[in-house]
């Protein structure tokens, strides 16, 4: 269960690892790939030796670190399937649980003790008895190379907590009778640190880690550096970055539905979900995001709070895209559609999960490992949830997206109205192979460009430039893929373009 500290692209850096307390199962907690692949083999043999779940706990920086390391062949276990019938284990009614609850903490209290997941320690010389940095994860990772670089490595004791839960009780033990300060080192919670649970422990109880953010080299020297009590030492300065935030792609279909949400109803509610998306926020287009499928519930409870306060209602505008959508829109939009929320939502559709790897949706009838699966339409979704209002439409024409958003508003707030649903439907741009049928435009900026900057502020699309030295939008053709859809959007018409013939 990987965890976003920082974040950089979560609306929480919640700590998975306080999920493994809460459960009672082990949780592992990798410092590099080379660790979370050999910690997968670890965890398997634990699983199966204690019949429990084990958590594998990768931060950002490992699942976006690469690393060389040698293969070994696959494993393959030659068993055939089956299932024990055991009600007693596996019917956890409220006859069996008081037993079952005693065997998983007989189960913790001996994967505790496990010897090979004891913390590992790498000893000092002796100048700093009595005093000891204890570090899990990434944050181990930072601390080895910070020590190494202030000349503190080898002379202070400092361990390496691979399973920060269970927290091994022998280790426990040694700590409170070895050392008299120690310095916990962990992202994000104090974890590690609610187990020792003793004076001597430095860390988030007393504020002398921060208890929010990555752990980064930058935040953790002048940590190591009080607790040593050793002279500030400044790090190398950090080569400048480039200062441009995230943005969609150029010729994303998703920026089209945004700025034709955005100029439909400026006085809108726009309520969305997690995925590319959720940069429709730069566009002005996105209000509030917090869970898959909660942008629907959420316009859904804005209207019942506005209905109730007896005052105007204004339009209600939830996105959410087609691979959220099947995994966590369909019980949102039944459950408005139910309770009568006068509500537009509109499906992202770029028949794609865009965002975390490409994998195909159910309406693509192909598995993620290219195997054919039975497809699953999201208009029949819709329909089976009792929408009555349900439109489908290319983004890309914007003037006919927008008249669409006003019969759907016309509707929703009609006498015989309810929840109304478009589907803006365009293959996301990274699909080579959908590009091939669309139709591509020439597209350059005139001399009537008045640099008012809209089409850079409002639509921010990247191959969009602004030349300082002309005194004008220009586009980079470098980036541009033709899409035509910023013809629909300077108020001066001072963006012109014209179809591209075909190649054969």
């Amino acid at each position: 269960m990987a965890v976003d500290n920082g974040p950089h692209s979560s609306q929480t850096e919640q700590d998975s690892r306080f999920c493994a307390m809460f459960a009672k199962i082990p949780v592992l907690d990798p410092a590099s790939p080379r660790e979370a692949r050999d910690m997968i083999g670890q965890a398997l043999e634990l699983s199966e030796k204690y019949e429990i779940p084990v958590m594998l706990r990768p931060t950002t920086r490992v699942c976006h670190a690469r690393q060389n390391m040698a293969l070994a062949p696959p494993r393959v276990l030659d068993r055939p399937a089956r299932f024990v019938k055991n009600p007693g284990r596996w019917c956890a009614t409220p006859l069996f649980v008081r037993e079952l609850h005693r065997q998983l903490n007989e189960k913790i209290a001996h994967i505790a003790r496990e010897p090979g997941f004891a913390p590992l320690l790498n000893p000092g010389d002796g100048s700093h008895s009595g005093r000891a940095i204890i570090a899990s994860g990434v944050a181990f990772a930072h601390a080895w190379d910070l020590l190494e670089d202030l000349g503190w490595l080898g002379k202070i004791d400092l361990w390496q907590v691979t399973m920060p839960y269970p927290l091994n009780r022998d280790f426990q033990d040694t700590v409170k009778l070895l050392y008299r300060e120690v310095l916990v080192l962990e992202e994000t919670y104090p974890v590690m640190e609610l187990q020792l649970n003793g004076p001597q422990v430095v860390g988030r109880g007393n504020a002398a880690v921060p208890c929010e953010g990555e752990l980064t080299p930058e935040v953790l020297q002048p940590v190591l550096e009080a607790f040593l009590k050793a002279a500030a030492t400044p790090l190398p300065a950090r080569p400048p970055g480039g200062g441009v935030r995230p943005t969609l792609c150029a010729g994303c279909g998703h920026r089209a539905a945004f700025y034709a949400i955005r100029k439909t109803f400026p006085d809108g509610i726009l309520p969305s979900d997690i995925g590319c998306y959720t940069l429709g926020m730069n566009l002005g287009a996105v209000d509030t995001c917090h869970c898959m499928g909660a942008g629907i519930s959420q316009a859904a409870g804005f209207y019942r709070a506005f209905a109730a306060s007896g005052g105007d209602i204004p339009p209600l505008v939830a996105t959410i895209g087609d691979s959220t959508f099947f995994h966590a829109g369909i019980p949102a939009l039944l459950n408005a559609v139910f309770h009568q929320a006068r509500i537009i939502v509109v499906i992202l559709d770029n028949n794609t999960t865009a965002m975390t790897g490409h994998q195909p949706t159910p309406q693509v009838g192909l598995t993620a490992l290219g195997e054919e699966g039975t497809r699953v339409e999201i208009p029949e979704l819709v329909r089976a949830c009792g929408v009555r209002f349900l439109e489908i439409c290319d983004p890309y024409e914007v003037p006919a997206l927008q008249e669409v958003l006003r019969e759907a508003h016309r509707f929703s707030r009609s006498a015989d109205g309810g929840v109304a649903v478009i589907i803006t439907r365009h293959p996301c741009i990274l699909d080579r192979s959908a590009r091939r049928d669309q139709a591509v435009y020439e597209v350059e900026v005139t001399e009537h460009c008045i640099a008012c900057r809209h089409c850079l502020d409002d639509f921010e699309c990247p191959a969009l430039i602004f030349d300082e030295a002309g005194g004008r939008v220009e586009i980079d053709q470098v980036r541009c893929v033709g899409c035509g859809v910023c013809l629909h959007v300077c108020p001066e018409g001072a963006i012109v373009g014209r179809l591209r013939e075909r190649e054969g």
